[in-house]
């Protein structure tokens, strides 16, 4: 049938075929995906590259001395980790604040806590946050005139933290006290809301089916409170509910699952997070 055709027609008529296969392809696969999305409520892969970055000597020492979380995956998996990790610094800007002269270790163990978060997330680079700016301690802040020791501002994309805070969240592992996670949580539940990628919506959605949950069953609400698992701060708006949950999981998950296992089981789902002991 082509014959007929010139080569120069030939040329353009398959491209035009290509470019219709994979548009099809693409439709048909994100069609699969929905599907395997809704049974399995978690993305049909979450690791795949074709080239993957690796961290300087510097960067994986730092990484292996200071990150408990990474020590705890399988190696194939910290292979993944290194090269999300790389990838992340590279996409962000890093900017220190009063003196603050920004290091190799802050730029690796701040973004180690977002690529922490997102391991579960096909997309994870939290694509709201375009700079993270680091102060010595806590800092004054013209959105509410007071000091924090962290702030996500979406409107100028800029996760802002303070250094001595943010060291001593990774001080006691286990007293759910953690303010780069929960500055980041923050970063990436607006995050969520914002973009339609499957990660996000699976967070998205079992938010919302969380606080659903949350809100048809008083009594659980009731022992959330009475419990002190939580600290009092988790209850003041839904988006602190969401920092301090998320902090409790990553730091005491085995206290947290036999305290209040829907609610943990909904945050592993919204985190996708099936590896290191979780």
């Amino acid at each position: 049938m082509l014959e007929k055709y010139s080569i120069g027609s030939k040329i353009i008529l398959l491209t035009l075929f290509a470019v219709l296969f994979f548009m099809v392809l693409r439709y048909v696969t994100k069609l699969f995906e929905m599907a395997y999305v809704i049974k399995h409520k978690r993305p049909l892969y979450t690791h795949f590259y074709i080239f993957k970055r690796k961290l300087s000597l510097s960067q994986k020492s730092i990484l292996k001395k200071k990150f408990t979380f990474y020590n705890k995956l399988p190696f194939q998996y910290q292979v993944y980790f290194e090269h999300r990790l790389a990838s992340f610094i590279k996409d962000k800007d890093f900017l220190g604040r009063q003196g603050v002269i920004v290091t190799e270790e802050m730029k690796v163990l701040i973004s180690a806590t977002a690529v922490m978060l997102t391991f579960g997330f096909r997309d994870f680079y939290i694509g709201l946050i375009s700079k993270i700016v680091i102060y010595p301690k806590e800092f004054y802040s013209k959105s509410n005139n007071a000091y924090h020791k962290g702030e996500f501002n979406p409107k100028f994309r800029a996760l802002v933290l303070s250094w001595k805070d943010f060291e001593k969240g990774f001080e006691d592992g286990k007293d759910n006290l953690n303010l780069g996670i929960h500055e980041f949580t923050h970063a990436i539940h607006l995050n969520s809301i914002k973009e339609r990628d499957v990660s996000s919506t699976i967070f998205s959605d079992s938010f919302k089916e969380l606080s659903e949950i949350l809100s048809r069953h008083e009594y659980l609400r009731e022992a959330l409170i009475s419990s002190e698992y939580f600290r009092r701060y988790a209850f003041t708006n839904q988006f602190e509910f969401l920092a301090v949950a998320i902090e409790s999981f990553i730091e005491t998950p085995h206290e947290f699952k036999s305290q209040f296992p829907r609610v943990y089981n909904k945050v592993k789902q919204m985190l996708n997070f099936n590896f290191a002991g979780y």
